[in-house]
């Protein structure tokens, strides 16, 4: 399967499990990758046969900043959500990091990676 990806978007969110994190806010890197056939794409030049990379970006960081979540698994499964539906794509995969996570200890970062599918869009809204 062709890949499309946008890696290292930087975003100021209110995300985490802490009141602190979720009101003072903090920056979040996201990595997006769209699985889809290019063929078409590459033989025509057309973008309708692709997917605007200014859409997709516009989308993950509208998901980052404009909402809340409590867990980076919510967020980046909302955000998978939101690109199958406004792409071509058969499949996305969606990372969210959070650089120096308060964990009491040192580390550089944490986060969380997903794959899904449409038919795993449907059985999440079901």
């Amino acid at each position: 399967m062709d890949r499309i990806f946008l890696s290292g978007i930087r975003v100021f969110g209110f995300h985490g499990l802490t009141d602190e994190e979720r009101s003072v806010g903090q920056v979040l890197e996201v990595d997006v990758e769209l699985r889809m056939d290019l063929r078409h794409a590459g033989r025509t030049d057309v973008l309708e046969h692709s997917a605007d990379w200014t859409d997709v970006y516009t989308i993950a960081r509208e998901a980052v900043a404009g909402g809340s979540h409590r867990l980076l698994e919510s967020l980046a499964a909302d955000l998978a959500r939101q690109l199958l539906d406004a792409t071509r794509a058969d499949e996305v995969l969606v990372r969210v990091t959070k650089p120096n996570p308060p964990i009491g200890g040192v580390c550089d970062r944490s986060g969380v990676e997903i794959v899904r599918t449409h038919s795993d869009s449907e059985q999440d809204a079901g």
